[in-house]
């Protein structure tokens, strides 16, 4: 098991985030497409992780991919793992943040700019500041 610089218990983990932060960020779970207050959100700042407080991904990253969830087209160096999903008869790239291992969401290679990426995550396990 992967140890992270913040570690809780899952007790301590359902304490602090809304039980719907809690299924996204803890459990691997996902938004329904179109929910996620951040979704069509596109004011200047930075995105962090809901969890853990740390800085993930900038707003100029961000765009609208129209498959209903955030996505950004880069993260912050080194403050997200990748790890290869396998679950749902897929091969994915899941993205965790790399200081407390919570579910982020999972990039794929269909981006529409320079990167080529689309890092599609949940608004539940990201919050904004300006």
């Amino acid at each position: 098991m992967k140890k992270y610089k913040i570690e809780k218990t899952e007790e301590e983990w359902k304490k602090e985030l809304s039980p719907e932060q809690y299924r996204v960020l803890r459990e691997k779970g996902t938004e329904a497409p179109h929910t996620g207050k951040y979704n069509l959100h596109f004011d200047k700042g930075e995105y962090k992780c809901a969890a853990c407080g740390e800085k993930l991904f900038e707003s100029n990253s961000k765009f609208e991919s129209g498959c209903g969830w955030p996505s950004f087209d880069d993260a912050i160096e080194g403050k997200v793992e990748y790890i290869q999903d396998r679950t749902f008869g897929m091969i994915r790239t899941e993205i965790l943040c790399a200081t407390c291992g919570s579910h982020l969401g999972h990039v794929f290679d269909d981006g529409p700019t320079e990167t080529g990426q689309r890092y599609c995550v949940n608004s539940a396990s990201i919050e904004f500041n300006k």
